[in-house]
């Protein structure tokens, strides 16, 4: 993910934050055209990208402080969905994956979400979906919006028929693609990769100015 990154920011210039923690995500800040926007993005280098406690926490604090700041928030979803395993269950494993949650949907600042590959189930939705008021959202071409990837759903429901492959190209042709979720609204364009900073860098002039109100209340309850 940090190549694309690379690819996108101005005179490839990246500033990571916390490098060597959870590296299966990555945070940091840019330019997009002289303006600073903070970068968060799913890195399957390692541990195949998916959310972890630790990776939880580490996007949450910088989303916040984004938020605080006011500086928009760009996001790369790469994600097939949370480490599995007892020790993130035990750990809290959804009360940390949450925390996350709550940073992008309580955020105000503009959030602009590109899907390059991977988009599976819950992690899905953390990724700054439209789910959480996201305020522009592409997929690449090469995007995958499903509850999970085809071999993973085919094996559950359809466990012990035979025509098993047959069922995985069914699945794989109708879910894992970015139009069915562009149909249902979920995804606001499908983009070629090569006209992602120029798309990038409109979008937040167009969002420059925005304005978003909630409803009114001293704070909200953040899982702690």
């Amino acid at each position: 993910m940090l190549d694309v990154i690379l690819g996108i920011v101005d005179e490839r210039d990246f500033f990571e934050i916390m490098p060597n923690y959870a590296k299966n995500i990555v945070t940091g800040f840019a330019r997009m055209n002289g303006r600073t926007v903070g970068m968060v993005g799913n890195n399957p280098k390692y541990a195949a990208g998916c959310l972890d406690i630790n990776a939880s926490v580490k996007g949450a604090r910088f989303v916040r402080f984004c938020d605080a700041f006011n500086i928009p928030i760009i996001t790369f979803v790469d994600v097939p969905g949370f480490l599995p395993g007892t020790a993130q269950e035990y750990g809290g494993i959804i009360r940390h994956g949450a925390k996350l949650l709550y940073a992008f949907a309580e955020a105000t600042v503009p959030k602009i979400t590109v899907i390059t590959r991977k988009a599976y189930g819950g992690a899905y939705d953390v990724m700054s979906s439209k789910h959480l008021r996201g305020d522009i959202n592409y997929a690449w071409p090469t995007a995958e919006i499903a509850v999970m990837g085809a071999k993973g759903a085919v094996s559950i429901l359809f466990r012990g028929k035979a025509d098993v492959l047959e069922r995985e190209k069914e699945y794989g042709d109708k879910f894992t693609n970015p139009f069915s979720a562009a149909v249902r609204g979920f995804v606001d364009d499908i983009i070629d990769p090569s006209t992602t900073r120029i798309r990038l860098c409109r979008d937040l002039d167009l969002l420059q100015r925005k304005k978003m109100e909630s409803p009114w209340k001293k704070h909200a309850n953040m899982p702690l």
